[in-house]
């Protein structure tokens, strides 16, 4: 544990990932010293620059593996857990990685004496029809079980500059002639900034955000899944048709894609299932104050940050519509 004028230490697992790297900032920039957690560290050398000299070390973790999560944790102040995966993959499944995985954390930090913010995801429910869900809500139970004092937070579908949602497609709208409504598009999601979940995770660790509770993350903004590909295409400043695909086409297409060898499947048929629900903050969490909100964030915009980034989708680049493109 940390001594007098010692800046606390916070493991982090899945650091290196998509929000686990901007966690690392927001840490980092507070001056705590920072051990990410990950199945490869020689790959996770572009944290490095985010923090001083040794303030920031990767060390070798697996969540399959028991052993390898103890060792991460020993001595930490308090351990915040990142990871998830959107698709199952040989011995990577939700079971293992969203399930037993997060449950070996909280039991490790249990036995640290260590706090424990969690990220899970709008939808997590033992009770849902979709697999990815369902780990979700049994890892919640299981982490409040064994810590009740634990911090969950649950985002709605994340962006910036390397998420997986609005690059994918602004990448395909640079190739095809059109772009798929899943359902018909209706679907709705509350698009939260990762910068701003990166803020609630510090303000967890600061302990400035009530422990024993679910928090549901959303950004200002409501949006269809037609309104989010109509604003990717707004920005890219492509014209592709929108085209609705029945839920009937679209699951079975998500079936033939999980055989196909795709390093990543461009849909699962669990993430058909997913579609059908909306992904946006609860009236229940919002009444309660347990949103961005309510750890006195105030949510960012995604007109103020999509720019930022797909503008390199664009015909030119990001200089389109500057003049220079001759």
């Amino acid at each position: 544990m940390t001594t007098l004028n010692q800046p606390k230490l916070v493991t982090v697992f899945g650091g290196s990932g998509f929000v686990g790297r901007h966690v690392v900032r927001v840490l980092a920039r507070r001056g705590y010293s920072i051990r990410v957690a990950v199945r490869r560290p020689d790959l996770a050398g572009h944290l490095q620059p985010l923090g001083g000299v040794g303030q920031i070390v990767a060390v070798q973790a697996n969540l399959r593996n028991r052993d390898s999560v103890d060792r991460a944790v020993q001595g930490a102040d308090h351990v915040i857990n990142c990871v998830g995966i959107l698709f199952e993959s040989g011995r990577n499944t939700f079971d293992s990685v969203q399930e037993f995985g997060a449950r070996a954390v909280a039991e490790a930090a249990r036995a640290a004496g260590a706090g424990l913010t969690h990220i899970s995801a709008i939808g997590a429910d033992t009770g849902s029809a979709s697999v990815y869900a369902r780990s979700k809500g049994r890892a919640e139970a299981s982490i409040l079980k064994i810590l009740p004092d634990a911090v969950i937070l649950r985002p709605s579908i994340i962006f910036g500059p390397e998420d997986g949602f609005f690059n994918k497609f602004a990448e395909m709208a640079r190739f095809a002639p059109a772009l798929p409504l899943i359902g018909g598009g209706a679907t709705k999601f509350q698009p939260v900034y990762v910068g701003d979940v990166a803020e609630a995770v510090a303000r967890s660790v600061d302990g400035k955000v009530a422990g024993g509770a679910i928090y549901e993350l959303g950004g200002p903004r409501v949006m269809s899944f037609r309104e989010c590909l109509e604003e990717i295409l707004k920005i890219t400043q492509r014209k592709r048709a929108l085209v609705s695909l029945p839920w009937s086409v679209a699951s079975l297409m998500g079936k033939i894609s999980s055989f196909i060898p795709f390093i990543e499947p461009p849909l699962t048929g669990d993430q058909v299932v997913l579609l059908k629900s909306d992904n946006v903050v609860s009236a229940d969490a919002a009444s309660e104050s347990r949103t961005l909100e309510g750890m006195g964030i105030a949510p960012t915009t995604v007109e103020a940050i999509l720019p930022s980034y797909l503008t390199r989708y664009r015909p030119h680049g990001q200089y389109s519509g500057t003049g220079s493109e001759a």
